[in-house]
């Protein structure tokens, strides 16, 4: 569940805690998870999202309740008011190959059995693939992953995430979406926007009046009660593009001026919205992290100027 940020998260300034997208960025858990606390604390992170085992693998990596303990009293000691966990890349819950499909539903099933533990906002997951087969039996087959890794864990939501719309990826509109949900059958599925897959797949969120429409087709088709999430990237690749190329903030298509007016949107209050940007020195992460507040603060400042002029 997400929080307003405590602990360090105190000493915001007044207009910095009026602002209450928690913006943070995706951490390692290198170590051990405690770790991974660590580095969020030290990036200036309002939210964090880790993997729960290597990305690009299939072993899983078992913690015991002493490591979750300390991740738990970490997090509570600090301004990290939420968590997500990012489902490891080779999961396809559309494969319709067994082996691939049961190795997808062992990893998802892990990931949401310590969202559970930890108390994550969600596993941001996403959809899959049809590698070249039927659509409508690969859609049917998400759904019906979604419903068995949900009946196998508790209370950790699944929050699929929209992609770039790349041949053969499922999510790539409201549309898709909307009927993954339905498919899925639960009120634990919920929704991820990541601004750089949006902007990828047509999707014009650069202006106001622009993300507000977005916003509103999302509403309609799939219902703000399901976004639970934002990633935010800028991005390589043009408008349309469907490829999937993450850019630092500022230096690609979505530009400081179009991440203002993602930041800022009212509808996406209260989120966590995740950095997954190009970055490996802590020092330079931090000071994107930054750049994502300052971008958000200005951003708001605009909106406020915009409605006193009405």
């Amino acid at each position: 569940m997400c929080r307003a940020p405590v602990g360090d998260g105190a000493n915001l300034t007044t207009f910095e805690s009026e602002l209450t997208l928690l913006i943070g960025a995706h951490v390692s858990i290198a170590g051990g998870l405690a770790n991974a606390v660590e580095r969020g604390i030290d990036l200036e992170c309002d939210a964090i999202q880790i993997f729960n085992q290597s990305s690009r693998m299939w072993r899983a990596t078992n913690y015991s309740e002493d490591d979750v303990a300390a991740f738990r009293e970490g997090i509570d000691a600090s301004r990290i008011g939420a968590v997500l966990i990012h489902a490891v890349y080779l999961i396809n819950c559309a494969s319709l190959e067994q082996e691939v499909r049961d190795k997808s539903l062992t990893a998802l099933k892990n990931a949401l059995r310590l969202g559970d533990r930890i108390g994550a906002v969600g596993v941001v997951l996403h959809p899959g693939s049809q590698k070249g087969r039927d659509y409508e039996e690969c859609i049917r087959a998400v759904g019906d992953g979604l419903r068995e890794a949900l009946a196998e864990s508790e209370r950790c939501p699944i929050l699929l995430e929209d992609t770039a719309g790349a041949a053969g990826t499922l999510g790539r509109d409201f549309d898709e979406l909307s009927r993954l949900v339905e498919l899925g059958g639960s009120e634990r599925i919920g929704l991820c926007l990541d601004c750089c897959h949006l902007l990828a797949s047509g999707f014009e969120v650069r202006s106001r009046d622009a993300l507000t429409e977005v916003v509103d087709a999302l509403d309609a088709k799939v219902g703000l009660d399901r976004l639970r999430a934002l990633h935010v990237n800028d991005s390589k690749m043009p408008l349309g593009s469907n490829r999937d190329r993450h850019a630092n903030l500022g230096e690609g298509e979505l530009g400081e001026r179009g991440l203002r007016v993602f930041l800022s949107e009212p509808r996406f209050e209260s989120l966590p919205a995740v950095l997954e940007t190009p970055i490996t020195d802590a020092g330079t992460y931090r000071a994107e992290i930054r750049l994502a507040k300052r971008l958000r603060r200005e951003g708001v400042a605009n909106r406020r100027r915009a409605r006193r002029r009405r």
